[in-house]
């Protein structure tokens, strides 16, 4: 079984003099609870279906499969999806070693809401973490895209 490891963080100050890529990424789910969340997501010009499991414990591990489909695919099975696409930039800011922090800035309903991620090879792995990192949110539902969509931000 593919083993997802990330935490998520709120950002607080400006990270983008040290983005080397941004990439825009419209997605939707066509199941949504916790224990098994399936995602269509268009990612730039690419197709994507994911599967993720529950979380553990933390909430930092779970399940993953992803699988790259057309983005023609993608476009009619979001047409499919339960209500509330989630929209966002994500940039991608080198860290140390191999790692990279994704940092998503949400618009529409999630306007406001700024995120980021790093995925990691154990749960113990360290990592420094910069200015403008700000409170851990790993673990924290509301967080999860899959809420997102039925609770913006904005609605909070």
């Amino acid at each position: 079984m593919a083993q997802e490891i990330e935490r998520k963080f709120l950002v607080k100050g400006d990270f983008k003099s040290s983005v080397v890529k941004d990439t825009r990424i419209v997605q939707g789910y066509l199941s949504s609870v916790p224990e098994r969340t399936v995602r269509i997501r268009v990612k730039g010009e690419k197709g994507f279906i994911t599967i993720k499991g529950i979380g553990n414990a933390s909430g930092a591990s779970r399940y993953e499969w992803e699988k790259e489909i057309s983005t023609t695919e993608a476009k009619e099975l979001l047409e499919l999806c339960e209500p509330g696409v989630i929209d966002k930039t994500r940039f991608i800011v080198p860290a140390d070693g191999d790692l990279v922090f994704e940092v998503d800035e949400f618009y529409g309903e999630n306007e406001g809401l700024t995120v980021a991620e790093i995925e990691l090879p154990t749960e113990e792995t360290p990592f420094t973490k910069p200015e403008w990192l700000g409170e851990e949110v790993t673990g924290d539902v509301k967080y999860f895209n899959s809420m997102l969509m039925k609770t913006p931000f904005k609605k909070w």
